[in-house]
């Protein structure tokens, strides 16, 4: 489309986003923009910590904790240094660039140590001057010493927590970054900030200090709350000033336009509630810029249904001849690339050794269902799919929604860009997770609101604090019991002593000295997690991101204490295919069949399998394995799944509501499987663990139809999320036809009860070249667990678990 022939009514003289010549593909400002945020090479920017370290010094003490959050946050927005970029038309960076990550040192502090490291590792490098780092030294850290997040809970662990901790029994979210996985609902284009102060006023207005114990503690957090709409007003306002500058000394007329449209867009929003598609797709970013420049949640913050939020929006403009398809998509490309722009913040300690991802889990949810039920999909998904199959970046995440209501058209235009082979978009299930979140509790029209946040974990939108507390290494919780309660790889003792193995007489017992050690490690679990709870509603509310939750303003109360509607916290519990299969090995091997004795197969996993490699081979040979629609493995793996089930669930949390079970490793599977022996399917030392619910590498033998046969006996209405990884050879998707093949064996797997499915399509030839030739395929995306990440960003490990990954050659 020729935009030059016409003046679109949404900018006045010529600054509407500007098409290309063509109605598919990028224009040459969205092909700018997105080589510049693939080429730009994220940074560690030190600015919001020496903003952060000075205002603390003068006034910590002075004010109540959550009005001193929230006027740091003020101070913050008032003093970081604004950008806005050649091109760009939504704006807003937390860094003073595009790629520069902030610290966030009242959490947790790095050491020069750590700078070092992550200015000089060879993958997920972040750069850092010698003179950052010298100022770092002298003016953050010894300020900060004693007084993190993360000092005050490793400080009060016990000492058995610690040791689990140590060993990889499991990991803690929160001792490195803020709780998270947090996305809105649509009252963030309804209201303006402005509008949020008037119902702030009303609240404190209402205070009962006569019979209300809480009000005091309400006042200040309301007050905290008004504040930090002042913030993000300032923000904005601090943008539409830089723009109205730029456009001053810009001669290129057009640009001078935009420059002044965008400083129009600012000074609207998020003062005031949009009125455009424009206007909401910025609101949108600047409530995500502040809640992640007030605190570094794990994972990012989530618009949720975003095309469900846009859609009146954009037919509103369109009707109006104020907005072209082509212009929509434009601004939609313009948002991906901010996204892409926020690389993850990194970690600090052994952790900033290892390579993790540049990715910070924003995921957009496409299509899905409506609060009332119907279909979800919108000309708006079909732009966000349109862009993402163009754009090829890292970030955001992305899902389609796939309900019994959704057309059979939007499936396969999902379908058609996941074949792209890019690891987006994954698939999700509104039909079962509508159900998951009313089992806890939730009204029906909040939870068809839900959705994913982050990886594949569920919860109500703009309703919800769901907090995920950290990975639990079920495979290693059995190393433990075969060991009778002593962790073989560091040989300190951890669990219980459930007995001498080699003295169980039936399967039974074992499982139940298993099951033992189970509830032993998630009981340590949720203890700490419930202090470490308290820490953060005590030292670091969020009062920003309380203003967009329901009911944080009613109830006076923040994000992180019991102010949402819903409370909920989760365990993820990872290696399902691992420790099925395991089980399977012992139950049929050593109590069934006598193939071998336990002591014998404890010597060989002692050796990982040297000098016993027929052992191992009759393992991998003759063992019912997850994943294949076999009865045997597969009654074993519902059994594991229901006892996580019942261990966990109804664990009391700090807010009145209680612990739930997720089913999802991240990366954490790698990271479990190097801290593990030789275990009893055949795995060897140091390898991964199964991802997920995903059958162990290499075990599901019987095509993807058995596989999700296999995870379909699994109840997964109990979970709040699971996980399934499949990869397929490119040529089993290159007709149309595959096409159909691929959206019914997503719908047979739903049918079943199926919660999510992702895919890589990518052949093993193709991931070993880019090892030897990397420079080749800078660009190989590849889905790692719920994110995708960049084949060559990845370490050899990681690389070595999507290799390994079974290979369907048919459906």
């Amino acid at each position: 489309m020729n935009t030059t022939s016409r003046t679109p009514l949404c900018v006045h003289d010529t600054a509407a986003p500007s098409a290309g010549a063509n109605n598919f593909g990028m224009n040459d400002r969205i092909k700018r923009l997105r080589r510049q945020t693939f080429e730009a090479q994220p940074s560690l920017s030190i600015e919001r910590a020496l903003i952060e370290t000075r205002f603390y010094r003068e006034n910590y003490g002075k004010y109540p904790i959550p009005i001193l959050r929230a006027l740091n946050f003020l101070e913050i927005c008032k003093r970081k240094t604004i950008y806005i970029g050649e091109d760009e038309l939504i704006v807003g960076e937390r860094g003073p660039r595009p790629k520069a990550v902030p610290t966030f040192p009242e959490l947790t502090c790095h050491s020069v140590e750590d700078l070092h490291i992550l200015n000089t590792r060879e993958l997920q490098r972040y750069t850092i001057s010698q003179e950052d780092i010298d100022t770092y030294e002298r003016e953050v850290i010894p300020y900060w010493k004693g007084r993190t997040q993360r000092e005050r809970i490793f400080s009060h662990v016990p000492k058995e927590w610690r040791e689990a901790y140590e060993v990889g029994m499991f990991t803690e979210f929160m001792e490195q970054r803020a709780p998270g996985h947090t996305a809105l609902d649509g009252k963030v284009y309804q209201y303006g900030l402005l509008d949020l102060k008037k119902r702030i006023e009303g609240e404190l207005s209402a205070l009962d200090f006569m019979n209300d114990p809480e009000a005091t503690d309400k006042q200040e957090e309301l007050t905290a709350m008004s504040i930090s709409c002042d913030a993000a007003i300032l923000l904005a306002e601090r943008h539409a000033d830089l723009a109205d500058e730029m456009s001053l000394n810009e001669k290129d007329p057009r640009r001078a336009a935009e420059l002044r449209k965008i400083a129009e867009v600012c000074r609207r929003v998020p003062a005031h509630a949009p009125r455009t598609y424009w206007e909401a797709i910025q609101m949108y970013w600047f409530v995500h810029l502040g809640t992640i420049t007030e605190l570094n949640g794990w994972d990012a913050m989530n618009p949720g249904h975003f095309d469900q939020h846009l859609e009146p929006f954009y037919k509103r403009d369109v009707d109006s001849g104020a907005l072209t398809r082509d212009e929509a998509k434009e601004l939609m490309s313009c948002f991906f690339i901010k996204v892409n722009n926020h690389t993850a913040p990194p970690k600090v300690g052994i952790t900033a050794k290892e390579s993790g991802t540049y990715n910070d889990f924003t995921n957009l949810n496409i299509g899905g269902i409506r609060a009332d039920g119907s279909d979800g999909v919108s000309e708006v998904s079909y732009i966000m799919l349109e862009t993402i199959e163009e754009l090829h970046i890292l970030q955001p995440g992305s899902a389609i929604h796939v309900s019994a209501r959704t057309s059979e058209r939007f499936l396969r235009a999902g379908c058609r860009v996941i074949r792209q082979g890019h690891g987006y978009p994954s698939v999700f299930n509104p039909d079962v997770y509508v159900q998951e979140l009313m089992r806890q509790g939730k009204s029906l029209r909040d939870a068809r609101e839900g959705g994913c946040s982050g990886c594949i974990e569920v919860g109500a939108f703009g309703k919800e604090a769901y907090v995920l507390t950290g990975y639990l290494n079920v495979p290693k919780i059995l190393e433990v019991t075969l060991r009778n309660g002593v962790d073989p790889v560091s040989g300190r003792k951890v669990g219980l002593e459930t007995g001498d193995p080699r003295g169980f007489r039936t399967y039974e017992e074992l499982y139940a000295a298993f099951m033992r050690q189970i509830r032993y490690f998630v009981d340590m679990k949720v203890r700490v997690s419930n202090y470490i709870d308290r820490m953060f509603a005590k030292y670091a509310p969020a009062t920003f991101l309380s203003l967009f939750i329901d009911d944080c303003i009613a109830k006076g109360k923040d994000y992180y204490d019991c102010g949402p509607r819903y409370n909920t916290t989760y365990i993820q519990c990872t290696g399902l295919g691992t420790i099925t299969d395991s089980l399977s090995s012992l139950r049929k091997h050593v109590f069934e069949d006598k193939t071998f004795t336990m002591e014998a197969l404890l010597d060989a996993m002692a050796d990982n399998f040297e000098g016993h490699e027929p052992m191992r081979q009759m393992i991998l040979n003759r063992t019912p394995f997850f994943g294949n629609d076999d009865p045997y493995a597969d009654q074993i793996a519902v059994r594991v799944f229901d006892d996580l089930y019942d261990a966990i669930e109804g664990k009391p949390n700090t807010k009145g509501e209680c612990f739930h079970l997720n089913m999802l490793s991240t990366t954490c599977h790698v990271y479990f499987g190097k801290v593990m022996g030789a275990t009893p399917n055949g795995r060897l030392a140091g390898r991964a663990i199964s991802d997920g619910t995903s059958p162990s590498h290499g075990a599901d033998t019987h095509g993807p139809s058995a596989v999700v046969k296999s995870l379909g006996k699994l109840d997964q209405v109990k979970s709040g999320g699971t996980l399934l990884n499949q990869r397929f050879l490119p040529s089993l998707l290159r007709r149309e036809e595959d096409i159909s093949k691929l959206a019914s064996l997503i719908r047979s797997y739903f049918a079943l009860g199926g919660h999510h499915i992702q895919f890589n399509i990518v052949d093993t030839e193709t991931l070993y070249a880019a090892q030897k030739c990397p420079e080749d395929y800078r660009d190989l995306l590849v889905r790692v667990a719920g994110y995708s990440d960049y084949f060559n960003d990845m370490n050899a490990d990681l690389q070595a678990d999507v290799i390994a990954r079974t290979e369907q050659e048919t459906f």
